[in-house]
């Protein structure tokens, strides 16, 4: 069940939704913004995850303090099903906008609470606890901000854009890791040992408050998306009402979908949380376990930032091109690269020269890329406007939930107990795999309008050519 087809129909272009682009800038940018400080977060945590063993824990924590800290992570993701149960469908009910706000709000707090709670020497087994809520904080609110950010800006896209515009979120995805990335190693750099330890560690978790301070500014500004205007004019207050008390019964109707959505977020995310969670622990952990290590902490982290900048750039690129040839084949492309050099670039990542590392590095951040620079315009299109947010936030968070944020914990779990360091590289075969498997069976969403919405447009004349469009192929397959 993967929807009717919509656009079996003729079209008038006085029907087709057109969005002004510089409305659809200000979403973008409203969006995005939550991104980069989700993302800011998770960035400066993995590159202060030695840092942060040693401030939370107790010195002689060993090598179970790697996997506390990698599970104080990963405990953030378990509580992000509960956050889109709440926000997913609160957003199918109040509006795409108003829910944004909240969680932009809940997450910089989340992350600005991390840089002021006691340490282990102040307050002794409280401050990984106090970590920890601070983690559920961000857990809880990410659950509803990335998928119905993703929602945000499918909606108001035009559809012949809507793989480069939704891209454009994930530039906010690239843009927050090199950003927390960058800070957390400049401060890594620039301070003594005494005052990183100290103080210096607190200073890029604060950088998250006016971060969010913007993030908020700029979505209060915006109106909702024209989907969800244009359903709530289609919505009697009744049937609002009746829609509202069933819809987990019409999204779990939808189980394929949520199977589909499921499996190709498991593809992109564990790729994700695989390149930028756990890499910057991995290199220490070749050194103890190779007895030798390539390339120095300080160089390994420079060289991820560099991937990533180039990760960054790139990711438009691909988006405007899935709007050319079409989201399938670019997701087949990035799970093909996964199982074919997911090996080969493991064994380059734990080589012993600058060159080499880089090399394995971007090879794992091409792959990625494949996912991120289609997800965002391909995973709303699974689902109806109705319960859009909704379906997509559940399913998304689940994935990531299980998958994507636990990436770093089980791959330090199993190296840690067996030795064997190409264990990531298995789990990235089998992610590709099934996101191959998976998208096979998704249809393909370029050039189509949103499953319950009309078809959109950048301009007038756009609408006319796309009204002729739509109809064609309407007549050409009957």
């Amino acid at each position: 069940m993967f929807g009717p087809d919509n656009v079996r129909r003729r079209w008038r272009p006085e029907e087709i939704t057109v969005t002004k682009p510089d409305v659809t800038k200000r979403a973008i940018g409203a969006a995005a913004i939550g991104n980069i400080t989700e993302w800011y977060d998770f960035g400066v945590y993995g590159y202060l995850a030695v840092v942060i063993e040693g401030i939370f824990l107790p010195k002689d924590s060993g090598p179970i303090g790697t996997v506390i800290v990698a599970g104080l992570f990963a405990v953030a993701f378990l509580v992000r099903p509960l956050g889109g149960l709440v926000f997913g469908p609160l957003a199918d009910q109040i509006g795409r906008n108003r829910v944004l706000a909240m969680t932009m709000i809940m997450m910089a707090a989340g992350t600005f609470l991390i840089g002021v709670i006691p340490d282990y020497a102040t307050v002794g087994l409280w401050a990984p606890f106090l970590l920890l809520a601070c983690r559920l904080l961000q857990g809880f609110s990410t659950g509803g901000e990335y998928s119905n950010a993703m929602t945000f800006i499918a909606e108001y896209a035009p559809d012949r854009r809507r793989g480069f515009l939704g891209s454009l979120l994930e530039v906010g995805t690239f843009t927050g890791y090199v950003l927390g990335a960058l800070v957390a190693t400049i401060m890594q750099a620039v301070s003594t040992p005494e005052f990183l330890a100290s103080w210096g560690w607190r200073i890029p978790f604060f950088v998250a408050l006016p971060l969010g301070f913007i993030g908020v500014y700029l979505r209060t500004k915006l109106a909702d998306t024209p989907a969800y205007k244009e359903m709530e004019k289609l919505s009697e207050q009744e049937e609002q009402k009746n829609h509202s008390k069933g819809e987990f019964k019409k999204i779990f109707r939808l189980w394929p979908n949520l199977l589909a959505c499921t499996g190709l977020v498991l593809a992109w995310n564990v790729t994700n949380y695989m390149l930028t969670s756990f890499i910057p622990v991995y290199f220490p952990m070749v050194e103890d376990i190779q007895g030798s290590g390539g390339v120095s902490e300080l160089t390994s982290q420079v060289l991820q930032i560099i991937v990533m900048a180039c990760c960054l750039g790139l990711i438009p690129v691909i988006g405007k091109l899935s709007d050319r040839v079409g989201r399938k084949a670019v997701v087949r492309a990035g799970s093909i690269s996964l199982i074919v050099l997911s090996f080969p670039s493991l064994w380059l990542i734990r080589g012993h020269s600058d060159i080499v590392v880089f090399l394995g590095l971007l090879i794992m951040g091409l792959s990625l890329i494949c996912f991120s620079a289609t997800m965002p315009s391909t995973l709303p299109s699974l689902f109806p406007t109705m319960v859009r947010a909704g379906a997509l936030a559940i399913a998304f968070n689940v994935s990531i939930s299980l998958f994507g944020g636990t990436t770093s914990f089980v791959m330090s779990s199993l190296i840690g107990a067996t030795g064997f360091l190409m264990w990531p590289a298995v789990y990235l075969v089998a992610a590709g795999v099934i996101g191959l498997i998976t998208i096979h069976f998704v249809p393909e969403s370029n050039r189509r309008p949103l499953w319950g919405s009309t078809p959109s447009a950048a301009s007038k004349e756009e609408a006319k050519d796309l009204a002729q469009e739509l109809n064609e192929e309407a007549a050409a397959a009957r």
